[in-house]
């Protein structure tokens, strides 16, 4: 018994000589052991082949030393719309969060999902460095439990129809069953520029769009190469009514179980990360312009003033009152 213990023993300095070598602190063997990686789980509506994909592996990749991450792509381990009360439940770490999610939980946020709000990447990237974005990603971590990290952006949405008819107007628009994600605030988008919007999840899209159960998407055009949507429609239409985007979101547990060198090695990366990521997408969508050109697809701007007119009046007559006072005048005001 007394060499099993002196042995048990003699084991435990040496694990805690190793623990001080390997540190320069002494650490007793059970706080060394605690110390293991986090896990965090990643869930996103969009395919591993999508641009954004490839972002987040890169910035996996660059947290590799801080956690493992666990991706499902294309909803596969939650339905799109859901992911946010799953981050709330705990029953997911890190999500590519769409803005009408949250403002489902939180009015104010329609502001930050209106058409025709922001003018261009580097409009929606300084929005959220400024004071008024600040106040909207307080507002989720107050209201909702959640830390929104920066804003993982994926082109401006373009329409994108099976029927040939040529748009130039919202009036254009009348009749048009234009697929939208679920979701109150993402129908009222297809309102707002003319369409009769229809629910439809992303990964059902293509085979909606080939059955005829919709005239139309309206996606980045990277979107829709990859996703070979050109394949079952006539033309693309560049409205350019979003800045498209979504939030890369982590749960409030995770996000404190990560401490303050981790939380603020995150934000460097993501940062460094997804900035190159938004380069690429203006390249591709030149690109993608080209390439459906030379399938024989219809490519061309409409009057985008009255599609701009149309919308604001559509958002302001429905949602001015729950938006914060002065926040579309300060967004409008940073350049």
């Amino acid at each position: 018994m007394a060499t099993d213990m002196n042995r048990r023993a003699l084991l435990g300095a040496t694990a805690g000589a190793a623990a001080v070598a390997a540190t320069g602190t002494a650490f007793a063997p059970a706080t060394v052991l605690a110390q293991a990686k986090l896990k965090m789980r990643f869930s996103c509506a969009f395919g591993e082949t999508d641009l954004r994909a490839e972002g987040y592996k890169a910035l996996a990749a660059a947290m590799k030393d801080d956690f493992d991450f666990e991706p499902y792509w294309g909803n596969t381990l939650f339905k799109q719309g859901t992911e946010l009360v799953a981050l709330q439940r705990e029953n997911l770490e890190l999500c590519n969060l769409a803005p009408a999610d949250i403002s489902k939980q939180i009015p104010a946020w329609s502001m930050m999902t209106s058409a025709y709000l922001f003018r261009d990447y580097d409009h929606l990237n300084k929005t959220f460095k400024s004071d008024v974005g600040k106040d909207f990603i307080k507002m989720a971590r107050d209201q909702l439990g959640i830390e929104l990290i920066r804003p993982v952006y994926f082109g401006a949405r373009q329409v994108n129809l099976k029927p040939t008819k040529k748009i130039n107007t919202p009036a254009d628009m009348a009749g048009i069953k234009l697929r939208m994600p679920p979701g109150e605030f993402w129908q009222f988008l297809g309102e707002s520029i003319g369409a009769n919007p229809t629910p439809v999840a992303y990964a059902e899209l293509y085979t909606a769009l080939q059955a005829g159960a919709v005239d139309g998407q309206d996606n980045p055009l990277v979107a829709g190469r990859t996703m070979k949507f050109y394949e079952v429609t006539s033309q693309f239409v560049l409205t350019s009514h979003v800045i498209g985007y979504d939030m890369l979101a982590v749960s409030k547990k995770a996000w404190e179980a990560m401490g303050p060198y981790k939380q603020a090695k995150l934000r460097t990366e993501a940062d460094k990360i997804f900035d190159a990521n938004a380069a690429k997408y203006d390249a591709q969508e030149k690109e993608a312009i080209e390439f459906f050109k030379k399938e024989g697809k219809q490519v061309y701007t409409p009057d985008q003033n009255a599609f701009r007119s149309h919308a604001q009046k559509k958002y302001l007559d429905k949602y001015a009152a729950e938006w914060p006072k002065g926040a579309l005048e300060k967004v409008n005001a940073v350049k």
